[in-house]
């Protein structure tokens, strides 16, 4: 059985200075990657985060 490797952070965040002025972001969205570690922080699960920012989804993981 074939073992997919985890994604490289750098598929996943992004930070560039136009986009939110340099705020890592999730690639191809303008949802800031803080805001997962805030839902999670908070006790939230990652199946809320992504219901309320349905950009960024799951195959992000």
């Amino acid at each position: 059985m074939a073992h997919a490797s985890a994604p490289n952070l750098n598929d996943l965040v992004h930070s560039d200075p136009e986009i939110m002025g340099g705020t890592p972001v999730f690639v191809g969205t303008r949802v800031p990657a803080a805001t997962l570690i805030e839902y999670l922080e908070a006790g939230e699960s990652l199946d809320e985060f992504l219901e309320d920012f349905p950009s960024v989804g799951r195959d992000a993981r």
